[in-house]
C-alpha cells in the first residue's frame, strides 16, 4: 500500500492557481493529500506541490493531463490512484473561458471550450467511478452564474457549462447511493485574468447585490460544506453575491 495511503486523497483539476489552488489548499489543511492537476501551469503546479510537501511530507504530487484528450484523462485517473490507491473527492475545476463570437466560431473552440468543460469532467468522473464508489466520495464541478442566463459572445463556454451542469445531475442518480455528486456556480470572485477598467469594475459591482466581489475562500468553503455534507448530491450552489438575479449581468 503506498505511503500515507490512510489520508483522503483529492484529485483537484486545474489546481496550479485560482480557484483550483485555493480549493486544493482548503483540502490540504483539512488532511487530505492532493493531486494538483495543471495543463499549462507546470512551474506553478510544480511550487504549490513542493510548498504542500514542505508542510507535510509526501502530501501531494502534480501531474499533467490536457482534458481534451480522453485518452489522457483517463491515464490521469489511473495516475492518480496509482499515487495513494485510493480517490475520495474529485473536483472538476479546469476550465477554457474566451470570447466565440457568433460567425467566428471554430472546430478549436468547441474542441477546446466543450473539451475542457463537460467532456474531460465526464470521462474523468467515467474512470474514477469504482475508485469513488469504494470511498463513498464526492464529485464537485466548477460550472457558471451563466448557466441559466448565457454570456454574451460566450455562446460555446455557456453551453459547456449549461452541459456540465446536467452532467452533474445526471451523474448524482447513476452514482447514486454510493458518490455524491454537486456543482458550484461561482460569480464574480476574482476578477478576469485581462485587465478591466475602473468604468467596468464599477459596472461588475453594480450588479451584484451583496455590493462587493467575492473571495477565493469563498469557493473554497462551499466546496468544503458540499464535500462533508452526506445527504446533498445533484445540487448547484450559487456562490454570486445575488448576481444571478439580474438578468443582465455580464461578465
Amino acid at each position: 500500500m503506498p505511503r500515507n495511503a490512510s489520508s483522503p486523497v483529492a484529485l483537484v483539476t486545474g489546481a496550479a492557481k485560482r480557484l483550483g489552488l485555493a480549493m486544493a489548499t482548503h483540502l490540504h489543511q483539512q488532511g487530505y493529500n492532493i493531486i494538483v492537476h495543471f495543463g499549462g501551469s507546470k512551474e506553478d503546479a510544480l511550487t504549490q506541490v513542493a510548498t504542500f510537501n514542505a508542510l507535510r511530507s509526501n502530501s501531494a504530487v502534480a501531474l499533467e493531463a490536457n482534458l481534451c484528450d480522453i485518452q489522457q484523462v483517463e491515464a490521469l485517473a489511473e495516475q492518480s490512484l496509482a499515487k495513494w490507491g485510493r480517490i475520495d473527492v474529485l473536483i472538476n475545476n479546469a476550465s477554457s473561458f474566451y470570447p466565440t463570437p457568433l460567425g467566428n466560431i471554430g472546430v478549436q473552440d468547441w474542441t477546446s471550450l466543450v473539451g475542457s468543460n463537460v467532456q474531460g469532467p465526464l470521462f474523468l468522473s467515467q474512470a474514477l467511478h469504482a475508485a469513488l464508489k469504494a470511498q463513498c466520495g464526492c464529485i464537485v464541478n466548477m460550472v457558471d452564474m451563466h448557466i441559466d442566463r448565457p454570456l454574451p459572445h460566450h455562446s460555446v463556454y455557456s453551453l459547456a457549462k449549461g452541459a456540465l451542469a446536467t452532467l452533474t445531475k445526471s451523474l448524482a442518480l447513476d452514482m447514486a447511493p454510493d458518490v455524491r455528486v454537486n456543482a458550484i456556480a461561482p460569480g464574480a470572485i476574482l476578477l478576469p485574468e485581462r485587465a478591466l477598467t475602473e468604468h467596468e469594475k464599477q459596472q461588475m459591482l453594480a450588479s451584484i447585490p451583496l455590493g462587493e466581489l467575492g473571495r477565493s475562500e469563498d469557493i473554497a468553503q462551499t466546496m468544503a460544506f458540499l464535500v462533508n455534507s452526506p445527504y446533498i448530491t445533484g445540487q448547484i450552489v450559487y456562490v454570486d453575491g445575488g448576481r444571478s438575479l439580474h438578468t443582465g449581468a455580464s461578465a
